[in-house]
């Protein structure tokens, strides 16, 4: 039952699930950190991206119900957008 309700996104205490969250730090092709970031900002599971400085380009924070969702919108959806050349995901503790 335990199992059960946490797939429907509640515990048996009536207390709700928490989403697999992570922090993608993206390198971009040359000069299109901008274009990459709004395609981020469009897709559902992304809720936010960001153009930075450092060693990276862009970081991101994507949500998704389970890992395996996560993995499928990092590998799926963001490595897709044009001008992504690298991803690092950072999954969050909780």
């Amino acid at each position: 039952m335990a199992i059960e309700a946490r797939a429907r996104g509640v515990y048996s205490d009536g207390s709700k699930t928490v989403a697999t969250r992570a922090f993608i730090l993206i390198e971009t092709e040359v000069g299109r950190s901008r274009q990459v970031v709004s395609a981020l900002r469009s897709l559902e599971g992304v809720h936010s991206a960001d153009v930075v400085t450092g060693t990276v380009d862009v970081i991101a924070l994507a949500e998704a119900p389970e890992m395996a969702s996560l993995a499928d919108l990092i590998t799926g959806k963001v490595q897709a957008v044009r001008g992504v050349v690298r991803t690092i995901t950072c999954v969050t503790a909780g």
